[in-house]
């Protein structure tokens, strides 16, 4: 039987910076992107964070609904969260708007109450929730649903601009982490926790370090080097596949996405590593061939034979 995927973060508006200084809205957020991507991969997946009833929160709702994701609580008065996105060289930068917004408007016992009524899934979290104040709120949530049986996902994805003390930041993310079943994190994300430079061929043992032999399945992603796979004592690495960039927005919500959508809908994930692994790769491959966050379809990663 299929597993629950249920996210908890933030949908935001990304206001892409253009050459003429003008601002293109596009819609994202590191949690709403993944939703997005592992549901276009047949992932049965729902929303757990408000919706804002403003015009922007209206157009986040109806794209995860178009592409599959179930919203699963009432939408929050308070406005969508904005994000001013900046690219050099596709790379993208980012100054956030966060305060008195949709997506930070829950209650962690509401949050638990509602996770009761479904059988356990995966729960995902990550990214700006983890950021504090609003860590605090996230751990309970955590803490909680393990203790029903859930699995708990984590997306570390710093930010480190919206962090008012980024030690204090550093310090809430491994918390998180320690807490985690499943973890994902970029090269930029171990540097700024203070491992030093990331490689590719140190991934196992950025793994051991970050991971402190807690969690059952990492990730460690390290941009066109490529990225690493370990589930549950089974490891994979591989580099990037060749692909004509546009842009790297949401190229790691996709991946983690794919890894998430695999693992709740097949068993013997240890034994697939590799499988998923290049199931993951091939579709961030393809959303960066694309402007934004365009997560791919599944039929799109049988039928694409252009990237390997």
């Amino acid at each position: 039987m299929t597993a629950s995927l249920v996210i908890l973060g933030e949908a935001l508006m990304d206001c892409i910076t253009q050459d003429d200084g003008s601002l293109l809205p596009l819609m994202g957020g590191s949690p709403f992107n993944l939703a997005r991507a592992a549901a276009l991969q047949g992932g049965q997946v729902g929303y757990l964070s408000p919706f804002s009833s403003d015009s922007f929160g209206q157009q986040l709702k109806a794209l995860c609904l178009a592409d599959g994701v179930q919203a699963l609580s009432p939408d929050s008065r308070h406005p969508t969260s904005l994000a001013v996105v900046t690219l050099r060289h596709g790379q993208p930068s980012y100054g956030f708007y966060r305060e008195g917004i949709a997506d930070r408007d829950y209650q962690p016992e509401a949050v638990l109450r509602l996770l009761q009524t479904l059988p356990p899934g995966i729960l995902h979290t990550g990214s700006l929730m983890l950021v504090p104040p609003e860590n605090a709120k996230i751990m309970q949530v955590i803490a909680g649903a393990r203790a029903l049986g859930w699995t708990i996902s984590i997306d570390v994805n710093l930010r480190p601009r919206v962090a008012e003390d980024l030690p204090a930041y550093c310090r809430a993310v491994l918390q998180a982490v320690e807490l985690a079943d499943w973890v994902k994190a970029s090269d930029e994300d171990l540097e700024i926790l203070g491992f030093g430079a990331a490689s590719l061929a140190t991934a196992d043992e950025l793994r051991q370090r970050l991971a402190r032999g807690a969690n059952q399945r990492v990730a460690l992603t390290f941009g066109a080097a490529g990225a690493y796979l370990w589930v549950e004592g089974e490891q994979a690495s591989a580099s990037a596949p060749r692909v004509e960039l546009v842009d790297t927005v949401g190229a790691g919500d996709t991946f983690w996405g794919s890894c998430l959508a695999d693992w709740a809908g097949q068993p013997d994930a240890a034994a697939r590593v590799e499988q998923t692994l290049q199931r993951a790769m091939k579709a961030a491959a393809i959303n960066c061939s694309r402007k934004g966050c365009q997560p791919p379809r599944l039929l799109e990663l049988v039928q694409d034979e252009t990237i390997l």
